[in-house]
């Protein structure tokens, strides 16, 4: 009886010391097998889900933050336009009312109505305001006036028209504008930033705030605002952000609230595809008429593709300014340049090595310089001297 005893107790205590073995094996192995590390996985996999609906939020708030802060320097451009009025006269066909039957169109003053037809912005609080050219293209300034986020409307003064760029300033008589918009540095921008625009939307919904991306850079295009027709740009800003008939002279903003660039034109083969003028264009061109007054810019007269170095390669052509198209009575065409020839340097610059190409180039001269032009045709380089003259 005392040996069955014994055994039992053994036989418990082995399964005790075993029990104690697993559990302690246990413990250790979350030490030494990595329990801990899975624990900690689980317990940051929340904040990583948090952080997503945060960081969305934060984007959210962003376009919110912006839209508050510039829509008050954002204006819209609306043209007084005239369209005559027909009147009906009355038709007794039949003679019930004893009248002779006569039909009767006759013509009245044109009436006259305020259109929406464009964007701008604030740039200075003494009442200057930026847009596009072809928006301010018709009538007299007297035709036009701004009008703010909170619907008041400004006679417009006088309008400067740049010669080079499709930019226009307009100056509002009673100079009583305020909140002029922060400039941002467009060379800084990479494809793939995040923009913001705002604009009166088909001439229609102002103050339409859109979202998107940077989708290109130093784009040349032809394309339109579908108000004003076509328009031809060279290096200019491509994104996806909805830009549509209106926006034309709006800006196009990052997510500080500095506008890097001027809405200017919808792609007309192409939905979601939208162009922008790059602010630092737009700053070159205020710094001049800031100096001069006037935009007293020379005009060479080219339309354009850049041809870059493994485009030449592949063509066996030098990389440069390849011409589409020449401005006729430009300095351009008074000078001999035709339509095919390669600009390969101005003014002793490498066009291709140029980020703005002849743009910038010719953004830094003034009107009666004579600068040398390095051209390809025909397979031979050749060289000229042009005198910049004015639109």
């Amino acid at each position: 009886m005392k040996t069955k005893i014994t055994k039992q107790f053994a036989s418990g205590l082995l399964v005790g010391i075993f029990l104690m073995i697993v559990f302690l094996s246990g413990a250790v192995s979350q030490k030494i097998w990595g329990l801990p590390v899975l624990k900690k996985w689980a317990v940051n996999s929340q904040p990583v889900r948090e952080n997503t609906s945060l960081k969305v939020i934060n984007e959210e708030n962003v376009v919110t933050a912006v839209a508050e802060q510039v829509s008050p320097a954002v204006v819209t451009v609306s043209f007084k336009q005239k369209t005559p009025t027909i009147q009906q006269s009355f038709l007794d066909q039949f003679g019930i009312f004893g009248i002779q039957p006569f039909r009767s169109n006759q013509s009245q003053e044109p009436e006259e109505k305020q259109m929406d037809i464009g964007s701008g912005f604030i740039v200075d609080n003494s009442g200057l305001v930026v847009t596009n050219k072809h928006v301010v293209s018709q009538g007299q300034p007297s035709d036009y006036k701004v009008i703010l986020s909170d619907d008041s409307e400004h006679q417009v003064e006088k309008i400067w028209r740049d010669p080079v760029n499709d930019l226009a300033i307009l100056k509002v008589s009673d100079g009583s504008l305020k909140d002029a918009a922060d400039l941002g540095d467009s060379d800084q921008l990479k494809v793939g930033n995040f923009v913001i625009a705002i604009g009166t939307a088909l001439g229609e919904f102002r103050h339409t705030v859109t979202t998107g991306v940077v989708s290109g850079l130093g784009r040349g295009i032809t394309a339109g605002d579908g108000f004003m027709g076509a328009e031809k740009l060279d290096n200019v800003i491509q994104t996806d952000a909805a830009i549509n008939p209106g926006n034309s002279g709006g800006p196009l903003l990052n997510s500080a609230g500095q506008v890097i660039g001027v809405n200017v034109a919808v792609s007309q083969g192409g939905n979601g595809i939208g162009f922008a003028l790059p602010i630092n264009v737009v700053k070159d061109s205020l710094k001049n008429f800031n100096e001069t007054g006037q935009f007293d810019r020379p005009f060479f007269g080219v339309r354009y593709q850049m041809v870059d170095k493994e485009q030449g390669i592949l063509n066996r052509v030098p990389s440069g300014a390849y011409v589409v198209e020449v401005v006729k009575d430009s300095s351009a065409d008074k000078a001999g340049i035709v339509k095919g020839d390669i600009i390969i340097k101005f003014d002793n610059q490498d066009v291709s090595e140029v980020k703005g190409g002849l743009v910038e180039l010719l953004g830094k001269k003034k009107i009666g310089d004579k600068v040398e032009i390095e051209y390809y045709r025909e397979k031979e380089t050749k060289k000229m001297v042009v005198e910049l003259k004015g639109e």
